[in-house]
């Protein structure tokens, strides 16, 4: 069961999740309806290898990573999901039992719903069935990119399309991170990884201190990433509409949306 706190359901929420601002409002209604936004907090556990998949968080704000760990206790990324999508994509294959650890890197909040209420929708929903069988696809993609980048790419370029993607999720300039968080993310000694960040602190495209990273400079970071992180937007922009807002008010039994 996912130990995510609840947030209380008068609270005032605007939707950022992607894949939710794709349906159609009356889907997305329903959704919502069997829904409850959660919080993430830094480090928690929201999907454990080999365990059942209960719950689909739909992630709202900050990012989680899938993690897969070897006998000797080394730990490493395997996909990075944000507002984009949906921790545990494998269950839009059929699976009930997770394949990775998931856990959270950037706190923020995601909406959950249970994994057979989703399931259930998607059977009588065309549209939706075929959104998620997109997203599968775009995650399969950047699973395939993500590994190609690791053995491919310069460490500082990794750190950028990284931190880039860190900076989309947080929907902030700040967020936290420390050099220990990146280097499992990148799978990659903490020593050339503080380098690295020495590297772009000097360029004056980030600012790191206690723990915390500060974008300074977005465009230069862009132009030190490795081609990935541009294809991966531009994949994902291929299937899903531009970024949108809505405003939800009273998740649950009576729920209401207004989109702006």
């Amino acid at each position: 069961m996912p130990t995510a706190s609840i947030i209380p359901v008068h609270t005032r929420l605007g939707i950022n999740n992607r894949l939710l601002l794709a349906l159609s409002p009356a889907t997305l209604d329903r959704l919502l309806k069997a829904s409850e936004p959660v919080a993430l907090s830094k480090g928690e556990h929201i999907e454990t290898a080999g365990q059942p998949i209960t719950h689909i968080h739909f992630i709202n704000r900050g990012l989680v990573c899938a993690t897969k760990a070897v006998r000797d206790g080394r730990v490493v990324e395997i996909a990075a999901i944000g507002i984009e999508g949906i921790a545990e994509f494998v269950t839009l294959l059929g699976m009930d039992r997770s394949l990775v650890d998931t856990a959270v890197r950037i706190p923020g909040m995601a909406i959950r719903i249970r994994r057979e209420v989703l399931m259930h929708e998607m059977e009588g929903d065309r549209p939706l069935r075929e959104l998620m069988q997109a997203y599968v696809c775009f995650g399969l993609k950047e699973v395939a990119r993500h590994v190609a980048c690791i053995r491919l790419h310069h460490l500082d370029q990794r750190c950028c399309r990284w931190l880039l993607i860190a900076h989309d999720h947080a929907l902030s300039d700040d967020f936290p991170l420390t050099h220990e968080d990146l280097a499992m993310m990148l799978g990659y000694q903490r020593a050339g990884v503080s380098v690295a960040m020495a590297s772009l602190v000097k360029a004056g495209l980030i600012e790191h201190k206690r723990g915390r990273v500060i974008i300074t400079d977005r465009p230069g970071l862009e132009a030190a990433s490795c081609e990935c992180y541009r294809e991966m937007q531009t994949e994902l922009d291929e299937f899903l509409p531009a970024k949108k807002s809505a405003q939800l008010f009273e998740v649950g039994q009576n729920t209401k949306v207004r989109r702006r």
